[in-house]
């Protein structure tokens, strides 16, 4: 059980699941309980209502979840060789789980995920919705078969496909309210923007964070790569420029968070939660990406930034608490 569980990387899923939940429930769901619209000239909040059920959620949810551990099994399957030199005690297929196995699970779970995504898209009347699952399979088949190893590619569709786990959130839940609340939205000088730049907001930070963490990644294994044909930046490009790469995309993000914090929010709480869980801590690594010169070294920096990561996601309950007390 304990090798099923680092094979999908149960934590991972965990994460997945969470960070889509928490779209719906701490940012949506309480925009469309303070909704504003102006009636007589003058803004009044509104109560709107979530359309997607929960039943068909929780398939939303899964069917992201199933494609998600697809993905981390096929990844193992394909990169035995490579684990076995950069992290030998963290290989599964080929030891406590054979190859047969691992690919069986592959299969089955992107068949129950494509079929609740498809299922889902033609609960909400809009099935093309669908072909996304689809065409993410194939694109995590070909991320680990040739993506993974060429140069930069392979860290750009994973952050796009990170990006896409709360995004998907909004895809499915904004047809169903403007086809509810459309005409009644228009005719009080409103729109649904405000939510959806919300939650496009929190996969844009998911994507960048992402991006930089698989380069911090692709350092750390630096050696098995460089054995079994990678194209990665820092085989290509060396590790001072992959160095400064890194530093350039967090010197990058800190000041979007910066720009978007005076540009649109401004409060004290939004204040404190960014300097203490994201300023400092991009600033913790960046020092240590500026003094790392050994894998374990790089391997703690891609662990600071998961929890950059993780405290990008729980920023939701800091707005959860400002939209319910405005």
């Amino acid at each position: 059980m304990l090798s099923f569980i680092r094979l999908i990387r149960l934590p991972n899923l965990i994460i997945v699941a969470l960070t889509q939940y928490f779209m719906r429930f701490l940012i949506i769901k309480p925009m469309l309980g303070h909704f504003s619209m102006k009636t007589s000239g003058i803004y009044q909040m509104y109560e709107l209502e979530l359309q997607m059920s929960e039943l068909d959620f929780f398939f939303l949810v899964m069917a992201t979840v199933l494609l998600t551990a697809a993905g981390y099994v096929i990844n193992d399957y394909f990169d035995r060789r490579i684990d076995q030199v950069n992290k030998p005690d963290k290989v599964v297929v080929g030891k406590t789980i054979n190859r047969r196995t691992a690919m069986t699970l592959h299969w089955v779970f992107n068949a129950i995920g494509v079929i609740l995504g498809f299922y889902v898209s033609w609960k909400i009347g809009i099935y093309k919705l669908g072909f996304i699952f689809l065409i993410i399979t194939g694109i995590l088949w070909y991320y680990t078969t040739s993506y993974k190893k060429q140069f930069l590619i392979g860290n750009l569709v994973v952050a796009f496909l990170t990006a896409l786990v709360p995004l998907m959130v909004v895809l499915y839940e904004l047809p169903l309210l403007n086809q509810l609340y459309g005409p009644t939205v228009i005719l009080h000088d409103a729109n649904f923007r405000g939510i959806f730049f919300w939650v496009l907001a929190f996969s844009g930070f998911a994507f960048i964070t992402t991006l930089i963490r698989e380069i911090v990644k692709d350092t750390e294994d630096f050696e098995g790569d460089s054995m079994y044909g990678g194209n990665t930046l820092p085989i290509i490009a060396g590790i001072f420029i992959t160095k400064i790469v890194i530093i350039a995309l967090s010197l990058l993000t800190l000041a979007a968070i910066v720009i978007l914090y005076f540009t649109f929010l401004n409060d004290w709480l939004s204040a404190a939660y960014g300097f203490v869980l994201l300023v400092l801590p991009f600033l913790i690594f960046l020092v240590l990406i500026i003094k790392a010169n050994t894998q374990k070294s790089y391997h703690f920096a891609s662990v600071v930034m998961k929890f950059i990561m993780l405290f990008g996601i729980f920023y939701s309950f800091v707005v959860w608490y400002i939209v319910n007390n405005i």
